[in-house]
């Protein structure tokens, strides 16, 4: 092959190539300097995150194939990539602080962290049931060591542990499901099962290994009824790790579900339109009930983390443009929002304790103004109160779902909305009206720049919606 065409040929793939290559560099830097280049080691993945977002940036719009079609990039793709990016760098910004005064920095973490990144690119750009197996297995196998990185922490061992053993029950739910769709297609290729499925004539074999490959997809995005997981590990791992938990995977969960869905399987909208439907109002109904009891706030942000799946989850019900559209804004707000979210959980730190119950945000309102201000903005938001970007990120759904005559659907998405509203204002009733406890440690500068960043995003939106509509549309457009 005449070696000038060997660039343009793996262009796609740059960004992974980079985090893959550097993620050599790192093992082989850690593996020598040992526990002391802990510090340098996150500054240079966040360097790494970063030089892949501007390859992800640099790359063309247009829907691109290459290693024989099994790895696709297009607007979606782009758009998607850009979040997971965004997510990573965020979690690990919030990281460097809380592992080192835990004592357990140690120079595996940002590798993990780039690994499972990579497993999140490769997600979204995935064309093949192949490809699409071997992101998640490398998103997935970094994640349970994460969960459990904290190894002298008998809650964060758990954590890692449960989230192996289900894990490894969703993965081969979801491979004995792709299994399924390829013996009954022929293919497994997106495209090939796309066209032996046109028309609506799929077999009962089909729509088996759907319902399989739909409940793998599920628990990686952790919507009900593959949930289980979800509080335990978001309340047993470290914070950071619960905060990169909420924000990246999602961000991949989501591109992945699109991407499967309506690429592979846009002839029979009918059929799978009933499981995303069902999965997206159960979502919405034990996100919303089930937080309302819950006093650790980790525990209650991971219920919060089920019901916004299933908001999401009604643009992709639609299997229209404006619904993938929607999908796009709701996740890109629900990132600042969540990020912004752990930013201040983070700050709940006294003489070098971490707090985590919502009864230690007690009066924090005039004990620390600002972080107040910043959580409340961030509450009321996820809350879906105008004219914070919360509103918009429900509306963008719920106006898909009435223009895709999913009334029904919109309406239950509006009323556990409102239900849900109980417990983010629960949280701002003890920040601003219970009595103030001693006042926290300093913020440190990296959870100050998130926290800042995030809320001025979320505030300020509903005046320039119109820059992250537009990519959000160019994106889902991108797939029809």
């Amino acid at each position: 092959m005449n070696p000038a065409f060997a660039i343009p040929a793996f262009g796609p793939v740059l960004p992974e190539i980079i985090l893959a290559a550097g993620v050599l560099v790192m093992i082989l830097f850690g593996a020598i300097r040992g526990e002391r280049s802990a510090g340098i080691m996150s500054i240079l993945a966040m360097g790494l995150l970063a030089v892949a977002l501007v390859a992800v940036l640099m790359l063309p719009g247009t829907h691109t194939e290459t290693m024989s079609g099994s790895f696709v990039i297009d607007g979606f793709a782009k758009f998607m990539k850009v979040l997971t990016l965004i997510a990573s760098i965020g979690g690990l910004i919030l990281s460097m602080d809380y592992m080192r005064r835990e004592g357990i920095f140690r120079f595996e973490y940002p590798i993990l962290i780039v690994l499972s990144t990579i497993g999140m690119l490769m997600v979204a750009s995935a064309n093949d049931l192949i490809a699409l197996y071997l992101g998640i297995e490398l998103l997935s196998l970094s994640s349970y060591v994460i969960a459990a990185f904290d190894r002298d922490n008998v809650r964060s061992t758990e954590a890692g542990l449960k989230y192996f053993v289900l894990g490894a029950l969703s993965s081969g739910m979801l491979l004995y499901g792709a299994s399924l769709v390829y013996g009954f297609t022929g293919s497994v290729q997106f495209p090939g099962i796309a066209a032996a499925v046109s028309g609506g004539q799929a077999g009962n074999g089909v729509i088996f290994g759907l319902v399989f490959v739909a409940a793998g997809i599920a628990f990686k995005i952790s919507a009900v009824p593959f949930h289980m997981w979800t509080p335990d590990v978001y309340e047993g791992s470290p914070t950071p790790v619960t905060a990169f938990f909420a924000a990246a995977p999602k961000m991949a969960g989501m591109a992945m579900a699109t991407r499967v869905f309506i690429d592979a399987f846009p002839g029979i909208t009918g059929q799978w339109q009933q499981i995303i439907v069902f999965i997206s109002i159960a979502s919405m109904a034990l996100g919303s009930f089930a937080a309302i009891g819950q006093r650790n706030i980790k525990r209650l942000m991971a219920y919060s983390s089920i019901g916004n799946v299933g908001y999401a989850l009604i643009g992709l019900a639609t299997g229209t443009a404006e619904g993938i559209q929607g999908v796009a804004v709701y996740m890109a707000i629900y990132l600042a929002m969540t990020l912004g979210s752990f930013a201040c959980i983070l700050s709940l730190r006294r003489r070098n304790v971490m707090f985590e119950n919502v009864e230690d945000l007690s009066g924090i309102a005039r004990t620390h103004p600002v972080i107040a201000f910043c959580l409340a903005m961030m509450m009321f938001s996820l809350a879906g109160i105008p004219p914070l970007a919360g509103f918009f990120a429900k509306f963008a759904v719920f106006n898909a779902a009435i223009q895709a005559n999913l009334v029904t659907l919109a309406v239950i998405g509006v009323v556990t909305s409102v239900v849900g509203a109980y417990y983010y204002l629960r949280i701002v009733k003890v920040m601003y009206f219970d009595e103030p406890a001693e006042r926290y440690d300093a913020m440190p500068f990296g959870v100050k720049l998130v926290l800042g960043l995030t809320s001025v995003f979320v505030v300020l939106f509903g005046l320039v919606p119109g820059p992250l509509n537009s990519a959000a549309g160019a994106a889902a457009r991108s797939l029809f």
